[in-house]
C-alpha cells in the first residue's frame, strides 16, 4: 500500500465514525483533533478498524504517531506495505 493510499484508508476510516466531518482540506503534518472533532472514543474507533480492517494491531503506547496523517504514514507503511486498500 503506498503511502497515498495509507491516506485515504485512514480519511475512510474517520468518514466512517465521523459522516459529519469534512476531510478534504485535511493537512498532513497538523494534529487530527486540531482539524476535526475527535474524541477519545472516536481515536479507539479508529485504531480498532484498522485492527479489523487490514490486522494491523497499534498498542497502546503507539496511539501518539497516529496523531496526524504523516503520523499515521510513516508508523502504518511498514505493518501495511503488503495490503490492499479496503474502503466502504
Amino acid at each position: 500500500m503506498s503511502n497515498e493510499d495509507i491516506v485515504l484508508a485512514i480519511k475512510d476510516i474517520i468518514a466512517t465514525i465521523a459522516p459529519d466531518e469534512e476531510l478534504d482540506g485535511l493537512t498532513l503534518e497538523v494534529p487530527l483533533r486540531d482539524q476535526i472533532e475527535l474524541d477519545s472514543m472516536d481515536f479507539l474507533d479508529i485504531v480498532m478498524e484498522l485492527r479489523k480492517r487490514y490486522g494491523v494491531n497499534v498498542p497502546e503506547e503507539d496511539y501518539k504517531n497516529l496523531a496526524t496523517l504523516q503520523g499515521c504514514v510513516d508508523y502504518l507503511g511498514p505493518h501495511m506495505a503488503d495490503k490492499e486498500l479496503v474502503v466502504s
